[in-house]
């Protein structure tokens, strides 16, 4: 993409209203602009990322046996109603009637019609295990929202659903849930430690919540500082293997790790004392078991293959995918702006012309351009007139994880400069040297 035909409203100044990093970076960055308290249009390059974020999700979830879907935005009140949700659930779900005197609402989760779905089509054991996912928008009335997508009213959520015959494949679930949101986070750029937490409306005996280190966070958490040492890596994982999975599942959460809802400070000062820490977190991630509350209540049956009729046990799992567009910034940026890890980046790698016009740099810039397209990636070439300065500063407050510069004294010996957006740090590279660089630092994040 050339920036000259890009659409990218970046601000000089910061908005009033934006009282963290993120929220700050996203406006003046022009990945967002707000519509109204809490809801926000997703500006292209945003969008890019967003994007970026939902194709990590679908890949995991795949990688674990789960099946996309797509369920309405708007539901009938009488699904919750035989939930006993409707009443219970509070000012923050928005009930609306539609002309024909109907009671609806805009979705802020959906047990229920999952689980309508499921009662309607599924009868046998046979047909178990079961987990079904969307990535779809969703709807809290939060009386202040506040810090831009980080408590908005609007927000992109993927929200899965498993119906399992007993308690023990349920729990399997559960676990294969926690590994692969383990896997989703990593390849973000993130550490997203799961810690023990209240299940709140949606219910159930057995939750964690997955939440990132921040200084901005709204949660406190207390943990033991050997699981920021944890890495998932890029071992294997069969998630039909149980062992493997539970394994897994108690490496992450043998330490302690809670938030204040739930943090037991006898258990805490157990821990060794220059091992014990307590910081702010965001929570980008849940993953609940909730056993037969919903197919109770709505009678989600199967055939249990010893002649009688059972409830299913069900879990669902959540994931923050606007959210961590937000969360993404908080852990990774500086004073000029956004870092972006390669896994989201809008944009491979940013082209610079120092001087545009002149025909050496032209040429140097769209063979660079022709060069990264023919490998796969997405360069962002600002062709623009500006002044170096301001092109440099553009860049760095966008965040793209590597510019080259392209200028004629370079070209004079027949080189242009790679600079790394984390560390600062440049080398000098010839113009097929840079893009085989560029191509190797992003191979393992192609088709991953």
């Amino acid at each position: 993409m050339r920036l000259s035909r890009y659409f990218l409203p970046v601000l000089k100044e910061t908005p009033s209203e934006a009282q963290i990093v993120s929220h700050r970076l996203m406006l003046r960055a022009g990945l967002i602009k707000q519509a109204s308290a809490g809801i926000y249009s997703w500006l292209p390059l945003g969008y890019k990322v967003l994007k970026k974020i939902e194709d990590i999700v679908h890949q995991e979830q795949a990688k674990a046996g789960h099946l996309p879907m797509l369920m309405p935005t708007i539901q009938s009140a009488d699904l919750w109603r035989e939930s006993g949700r409707y009443d219970a659930y509070g000012a923050e779900m928005l009930r609306i009637t539609d002309r024909h005197e109907r009671d609806m609402l805009f979705t802020p989760t959906a047990e229920e019609l999952i689980t309508d779905i499921f009662r309607a089509h599924v009868t046998s054991y046979k047909d178990l295990p079961l987990t079904m996912y969307q990535i779809q928008w969703k709807f809290r009335d939060e009386i202040r929202p506040r810090f831009g997508v980080m408590r908005g009213r609007e927000f992109y959520m993927k929200d899965g659903y498993n119906f399992d015959l007993t308690k023990e494949d349920a729990l399997h679930a559960y676990n294969r849930h926690l590994v692969s949101y383990l896997r989703t986070y990593e390849r973000m750029g993130l550490q997203a430690i799961p810690m023990r937490a209240d299940s709140g409306p949606i219910g159930g005996d057995d939750t964690h919540e997955f939440l990132v280190l921040a200084e901005t966070g709204e949660s406190e958490v207390f943990y033991d500082s050997e699981i920021t040492d944890l890495r998932f890596g890029d071992r294997a994982i069969d998630y039909d293997d149980r062992a493997q999975c539970q394994s897994v599942l108690e490496e992450f959460t043998s330490r302690y790790a809670r938030t204040d809802e739930t943090h037991d400070a006898a258990v805490f000062a157990q821990i060794p004392v220059e091992r014990q820490r307590v910081a702010r977190g965001i929570e980008v991630g849940q993953i609940f078991y909730f056993g037969t509350k919903y197919s109770e209540a709505m009678g989600a049956l199967v055939d249990d293959g010893q002649g009688g009729r059972v409830p299913v046990h069900m879990g669902s799992h959540g994931i923050g995918v606007s959210r961590l567009v937000g969360a993404i910034i908080e852990a990774s940026h500086d004073d000029n702006g956004i870092i972006w890890p390669e896994g989201v980046t809008p944009f491979h790698v940013g082209i610079v012309n120092l001087k545009q016009g002149d025909a050496s740099c032209d040429a140097a810039c769209n063979d660079l351009y022709k060069a990264f397209v023919s490998n796969g990636l997405e360069p962002l070439y600002d062709d623009r007139t500006e002044r170096a300065g301001a092109k440099f500063a553009t860049m760095d407050l966008i965040g793209l994880p590597w510019r080259i510069t392209v200028g004629p004294r370079g070209l004079a010996g027949d080189t242009v400069e790679l600079t790394c957006r984390r560390t600062g740090e440049s080398e000098e590279l010839s113009l097929a040297a840079v893009v085989a660089r560029v191509v190797e630092i992003y191979a393992p994040h192609m088709g991953a």
